[in-house]
């Protein structure tokens, strides 16, 4: 008795607890009923669940990374080289249409366009007399990763906690009552898939395959098994149901396998898988399933804490507090959705797993939007903007693993539809690592996925300086510049060198009537820009390929530089075409701005005017990642309270923003992001912006506050990471002023601050105003070539906060703290 009386009081205290403590929590009310986007995630970077929290019928939908549809496939045009030339002439004669008409016809021939991410199925469990339940209330508890739902029924308290295990690799559910004997339900399985269920004893156990798609045999084999341990009562199976009655406590572990190796190989036994994993778990006590969670889990979450304040909102549920966040005074639930972003990243992306898809890892559809693929013109690289300055980096690892898969599959594309050394990927990938064009050439008929992501390749070493890192992908950057440099061509009327045919992701100007096929497209230049400067830079801290520098010097020359429209705007174009009433969800050629570091208040003022421009142009509201991409836009252009409210339009409930052509995007009640439908994309973004708006390490120093919004006036974050191995240890400010900063310095060199309040050393800290270029190789910039400015633009010098920059010698290893002037 003394073990329920202990149940009774942690669960009658459940109620209060969350008034109290509940800042890093997603809490509610009311089950989430039949709506996939009220129920809360869990995951382990490999198996994923969503929690409905229903009290008759309780519903888990689940999910593991390698359930794909197909099997190991290629999409490479084999017609394309051959009509290359002809396609390139027409867009250099002007005829887009016909260059259009003919790209559709012979470098989009395949049929294949990507595979699907697909659901293994439903957990549900029955409770007879259980429909009329009280004192309701469920969670997700972003400290622990745990997702807890408890109510009363006929005067007995039920609870419910589900987590998704990394070092045991299951899920774990445990179910207990405050009165003995208590416990009776039915345990059931379901999948969409092809599928066999069995049950015996106390096991349900499913088999499945999934789906065949573009003439593609599903091949992914799957095994689930459900497993129930009791305490007290009985159990007992009939054909496809298992049926607990009257137990004391009841764990349930699940545990699920595929037969996929890698993106060739589809070899591996699932049943032999699941049931290893299965085996061993059971054999632990929950107790000690669950420290073994909470410990793996906080070791990366635990690394960043953030305080910007709290109001009385904290009392609510989180659905209200996301419908009252754009009038209100709630400045935690942006701290809520940020940690929120770190805690799906950590759930989504784990090291030897696969990346986080265009859903992460939370899918209930056989035929999901996109596919729930891998889109690589924005949306994958988003997923992964918060991995290194929120200190998850190990969570870059399954992209970083991708890139070096997609250089090997890609180099046969090159060569087969271009002719081309190196590597090259378009706008989309799968799990087989496909490199070819997916869908119509209007959005497919982009050759640059390959280089955006070899930025990411790049960007971990500059956080890390972990030079045997660049030495293992340094062969993935060296790669896709061949490519360019084999791809590239020159146009005819500045004999420039240009990517021909591609086209500014998803967008075409309204002069080509509908189609988007162009040569020199802004961002391709801004990409390739970058691409040569880092393989430059990598070659050189590595003291390799001399011969191949002075090429990709020699390219970089003559790459067309940035051009300032007649309406004051950045060039989408080589040509100026851009329209004001342009209101596309992407913003491509704004990418010098951010992620990339070619435009600057200070080195490219004008740029950065231009840059500006073009953001107001395409208006804040849009889809919800867009909206995430646009809150770090802003930040980069220093404009913290114009940030701060796209971060509310996004945190806005969806379909409530109005006014774009892209209306609709927001939140949904457990905080996903709403394109519509989810994205997770526009969690990761807007997680990524927050960090920006508080710290900045891109153009020559670590730039503190920003882009502090006056709706944060005071505030601490502790944990950011900033290039060239530094750590905001601690940052606290007041009244929009910075009043104290440790930093740690992991690798030496000279930290460069800015900041906009004067500072002071503390201890022993040399502080001294800064002079000259940065000494920090990790804070190098390569110049941008001037831009091409149009007679008829119109520009005004940056209107930015003055700032102050000091430089400070570090060694490896030590911590300095700066204070305010008084």
């Amino acid at each position: 008795m003394k073990r329920y009386i202990l149940i009774l009081l942690l669960l009658s205290a459940t109620a209060t607890v969350f008034a109290q403590d509940n800042n890093l929590k997603l809490w509610y009310d009311k089950p989430s009923g039949k709506v996939w986007e009220r129920a809360l995630p869990v995951g382990n970077g490999r198996l994923a669940g969503m929690i409905y929290g229903n009290t008759e019928r309780e519903c888990i939908k689940l999910n593991e990374a390698t359930v794909w549809s197909g099997g190991p496939n290629r999409n490479d045009s084999h017609s394309a080289l051959a009509a290359l030339p002809e396609v390139r002439q027409l867009i250099f004669e002007g005829k887009n249409k016909e260059a259009a008409k003919l790209a559709s016809e012979k470098i989009k021939s395949e049929k294949i366009n990507g595979m699907m991410y697909q659901p293994v199925g439903n957990l549900y469990l029955d409770f007879p007399g259980h429909k009329d339940a009280e004192k309701y209330y469920r969670e997700l508890d972003l400290t622990k990763a745990v997702a807890t739902t408890s109510y009363t029924v006929n005067g007995t308290t039920f609870k419910r906690e589900v987590f998704a295990s990394v070092p045991d690799q299951v899920m774990v559910m445990h179910l207990t009552a405050d009165k003995p004997a208590s416990l009776s339900f039915t345990a059931s399985i379901f999948s969409p898939l092809k599928s066999t269920i069995t049950a015996g004893n106390d096991e349900l156990a499913l088999s499945s395959v999934t789906s065949n798609k573009d003439g593609i045999k599903g091949q992914v084999k799957v095994k689930t098994l459900a497993k129930i341990k009791a305490v007290g009562g009985s159990i007992a199976a009939n054909d496809t149901s298992v049926t607990v009655t009257k137990a004391n406590e009841v764990t349930i572990f699940i545990s699920i396998a595929t037969n996929f190796v890698n993106y060739n190989d589809i070899s591996a036994d699932e049943s032999l898988r699941a049931k290893d994993y299965l085996d061993k778990a059971i054999k632990k006590s929950y107790g000690e399933l669950l420290s073994a969670h909470i410990a793996a889990y906080q070791k990366y979450f635990n690394r960043v804490k953030l305080d910007l304040g709290v109001t009385d909102s904290v009392k609510n549920p989180t659905d209200r507090r996301i419908a009252g966040f754009a009038n209100g005074n709630d400045p935690q639930l942006a701290e809520l959705y940020f940690q929120f972003g770190r805690y799906l990243l950590i759930s989504a992306s784990q090291p030897g797993g696969q990346p986080a898809t265009l859903q992460g890892l939370w899918n209930d559809k056989l035929s999901p939007p996109w596919g729930s693929k891998y889109t690589i013109n924005i949306n994958t690289e988003m997923n992964y903007w918060p991995a290194e300055e929120t200190n998850l980096s190990e969570m870059h690892e399954p992209l970083i693993k991708m890139v070096k898969e997609l250089s090997v599959t890609g180099r046969e594309t090159a060569k087969v539809m271009y002719g081309s050394g190196g590597w090259v990927a378009h706008h989309n990938t799968d799990l087989w690592r496909i490199t070819g064009p997916v869908d119509a050439i209007y959005s497919g008929l982009w050759p640059s996925g390959g280089i955006w992501l070899s930025r990411q390749l790049w960007d971990r070493y500059l956080y890390t300086g972990d030079k045997a890192y660049l030495q293992s992908v340094y062969g993935a950057m060296k790669g896709v510049a061949q490519f360019c440099l084999d791809f590239l061509i020159e146009e005819p009327e500045h004999k420039w060198l240009v990517m021909s045919p591609s086209l500014s992701p998803e967008n075409g100007p309204r002069a080509y009537g509908g189609v988007s096929i162009d040569a020199g497209v802004t961002m391709d230049n801004q990409l390739v820009f970058e691409l040569f400067s880092n393989v430059i830079n990598a070659a050189t801290v590595l003291n390799a390929d001399k011969d191949l520098i002075n090429k990709l010097i020699a390219a970089r020359k003559r790459l067309p530089p940035m051009q300032i429209g007649q309406y004051g705007q950045l060039q989408e174009w080589l040509h100026d075409l851009d329209s004001p009433q342009d209101k596309n969800r992407h913003v491509s050629h704004l990418f010098g701005l951010y992620p990339g570091n070619q435009i600057s208040p200070y080195r490219t003022p004008e740029l950065f005017d231009a840059a500006r421009t073009s953001l107001i142009f395409r208006s804040d509201i849009s889809t919800g990642w867009s909206m995430g991409w646009k809150v770090n836009l802003w930040a980069r252009l220093l404009d913290g309270n114009h940030a701060f409210k796209l971060i509310k339009n996004q945190l806005t409930p969806t379909g409530v923003n109005k006014g774009s052509a892209n209306s609709g995007g927001g939140t949904y009640p457990n905080l996903f992001d709403a394109h519509p439908p989810f994205q997770i994309d526009g969690n990761f973004g807007c997680t990524a912006g927050i960090a920006e708006m508080l710290l900045q390490s891109h153009d020559g120093d670590i730039y503190l506050l920003p882009a502090i919004p006056d709706a944060w006036s005071a505030g601490s974050i502790s944990g950011l990471k900033a290039r060239g191995g530094f750590e905001i240890v601690n940052m606290q400010w007041k009244d929009g002023k910075l009043t104290k900063v440790e930093i740690k310095s992991s690798l030496g060199g000279n930290c460069r601050i800015r900041v906009a309040n004067p500072l002071k050393s503390s201890g022993s800290v040399t502080l001294k105003a800064a002079k000259g270029a940065n000494s920090n190789f990790f804070y190098q910039n390569v110049k941008t070539p001037d831009p091409i400015i149009s007679p008829k633009a119109k520009l005004n010098p940056p209107a930015i906060k003055e700032s102050l920059v000091y430089d400070i010698p570090t060694q490896a290893g030590k911590i300095y703290t700066l204070l305010a002037q008084q």
